[in-house]
């Protein structure tokens, strides 16, 4: 990993090529490498370091109450990881952070962030939009998670992923089972009955949405 990688990261690209190396040489860090199944962090762990993702994927756990393993969201690098809660009041990770690869994490100081913070206008600006974007990406993800049932779930995420009546999925069905919090064999059902009563079609990953109103049907029932 080179760390100059770290201008591929959202929150960092738009500094100029010219201002980079100052940045850099401004900038406490430390990288941590972690094999694949490797926990990089627990919930309830202190965030007290900005963790950018630079090689790999990672997955974000919560345990529910049954003890069943609910996906929260898969990052692939380069992208950072719970940015806002570093500061947060009650500043800790919400969620269980596993390694789906071999990952390295560049681990930079609160008190260098601020530094940055207070001499780069561009880095604190990507910060905040970075921040704002991540906000409506897990709002939709909380409005999926508050709908009952598996069709209603399935229903809202193909919706949101089709454009022109077209959508990729984005998951094979054992992740995505995964993302919903339910067992691989209800999802394929749900999935086989939406394409028997016409409501869309699928191939492998991609698809076409026939009948949206029988999908929207589902998520409201």
């Amino acid at each position: 990993m080179d760390i100059n990688d770290l201008f591929l990261c959202p929150i960092c690209k738009q500094i100029p090529p010219n201002e980079r190396k100052q940045f850099l040489a401004q900038l406490d860090y430390k990288i941590n490498r972690y094999k694949k199944g490797e926990r990089l962090v627990s919930r309830g762990d202190t965030v007290d370091s900005l963790y950018v993702l630079l090689e790999g994927s990672v997955e974000t756990e919560l345990i529910s109450g049954s003890e069943t393993t609910l996906n929260v969201d898969t990052i692939k690098a380069p992208n950072p990881l719970a940015p806002a809660f570093l500061f947060a009041e009650n500043n800790r990770f919400p969620v269980d952070i596993v390694a789906l690869e071999d990952s390295q994490v560049v681990l930079i100081p609160k008190s260098s962030v601020l530094k940055q913070f207070a001499t780069n206008e561009i880095f604190l600006q990507s910060y905040m939009a970075f921040h704002a974007n991540r906000t409506n990406v897990l709002s939709e993800r909380v409005k999926l998670l508050s709908i009952r049932t598996i069709k209603g779930k399935l229903a809202q995420y193909i919706l949101s992923r089709t454009q022109n009546n077209h959508f990729v999925m984005g998951m094979n069905q054992t992740r995505l089972a995964e993302y919903f919090g339910v067992t691989r064999p209800s999802l394929a059902r749900c999935l086989s009955e939406m394409i028997e009563e016409g409501a869309i079609t699928l191939k492998r990953k991609e698809g076409e949405v026939l009948n949206p109103n029988k999908l929207k049907d589902s998520i409201t029932h």
